[in-house]
């Protein structure tokens, strides 16, 4: 019984305090060689799409991709203790992807609007690296909609590690965007309120399942095993 498990990252797996924020302004800084007027604007976006509506709204000529990146890659290194230190892996987080993990023919990754490098940092920051098998995941520099990540990290978990093509994918996620990637791509969704959008909000953008947090890990396995035997 083979599973494609994909996790959010701020909100579903960790809160990052502000720290996201941060990157984001210095990154726009750098590329601007001037701070921005307000935060960005985040809410499931990738770091492409914030980076482009940023730069667009303070009427900054676009660079290549590989600038931003390089920019946004700049901007994360090194904030592992902020996250420690302002931040936290939410409440059962730990216990859920370790147990994810354990499970034979399940494939447990990311789908985020983060780029893969600072992905990374905030996973690592909490030890949740380790528990994650982020070579298959989908990140923010990979594509402009967070729909499209679904396919490139589907082929990912297929060419990598020899995961039929036709072996159901979960997400796990905390915005209408997450629920908006499974809808359009057929793929299960386990919405969790454990953001700034609560569970009315992510029901009536039609997700089935919404949970409160990660917190009961028996739940969200016996939720993922429900949707692995459709």
């Amino acid at each position: 019984m083979q599973l494609i498990v994909l996790w959010d990252i701020d909100h579903t797996l960790i809160e990052n305090a502000g720290v996201s924020k941060e990157i984001y302004a210095e990154a726009f800084a750098a590329l601007a060689g001037s701070p921005a007027m307000g935060p960005a604007p985040t809410e499931g976006r990738t770091d492409r799409m914030i980076m482009r509506e940023m730069l667009r709204q303070h009427e900054v000529a676009e660079p290549d991709w590989s600038t931003i990146e390089a920019a946004l890659i700049r901007a994360g290194e090194g904030r592992e203790e902020d996250l420690r230190r302002r931040g936290t892996a939410l409440p059962g987080v730990p216990e859920v992807l370790g147990a994810v993990a354990q499970r034979v023919g399940w494939v447990s990754s990311v789908l985020t609007g983060n780029i893969a490098a600072n992905a990374r940092v905030k996973l690592s920051a909490f030890n949740l690296d380790q528990l994650l098998d982020l070579t298959i995941g989908a990140y923010g520099g990979d594509a402009d909609q967070r729909p499209d990540l679904v396919a490139i990290a589907r082929e990912r978990a297929q060419r990598l590690r020899g995961v039929r093509g036709d072996v159901p994918v979960v997400l796990v996620g905390d915005t209408p965007r997450d629920v908006e990637a499974s809808l359009a791509t057929g793929s299960g969704i386990i919405a969790v309120a454990s953001g700034i959008h609560g569970q009315e909000e992510l029901s009536a953008a039609g997700a089935t399942v919404v949970l409160p947090d990660l917190s009961d890990t028996a739940q969200v396995l016996a939720l993922l095993e429900d949707f692995a035997q459709r």
